[in-house]
C-alpha cells in the first residue's frame, strides 16, 4: 500500500517541505534536473556552487557531516567541491 499523502493537494511552495530529492553529482558544466530548495551534506567539506543571479562560484568552507542549506541553486561545481552524499531537495 503506498504512504498517504493528506497534503497532495496543497500547492507547493518554496520555502515549504522539498517534493523532490535527488542525489547531485557536481559538474562545472551541467546543471542540476531542479532547481533546490536546499542542499544537504551526508560528508562535510567545501562546497562550490554557481549563484543563479550572477553566475559567480560561491564556495561554502568547511561544512559539517550533515549540514543543511536552504539555498536556491541550479548548478553545484565540481572544482572547489570537496564535500560529498550531496542530496538536492526541490
Amino acid at each position: 500500500m503506498a504512504a498517504q499523502d493528506p497534503y497532495s493537494s496543497n500547492a507547493p511552495t518554496a520555502d515549504g517541505p522539498a517534493n523532490r530529492l535527488f542525489a547531485v553529482v557536481p559538474s562545472d558544466s551541467l546543471d542540476l534536473a531542479f532547481v533546490t530548495t536546499g542542499l544537504f551534506v551526508g560528508t562535510g567539506g567545501d562546497l562550490a556552487v554557481q549563484d543563479r543571479t550572477t553566475g559567480e562560484t560561491v564556495v561554502f568552507r568547511n561544512l559539517a557531516d550533515g549540514a543543511g542549506l536552504p539555498i536556491r541553486v541550479g548548478r553545484v561545481l565540481a572544482t572547489g567541491t570537496t564535500a560529498g552524499h550531496i542530496v538536492g531537495m526541490a
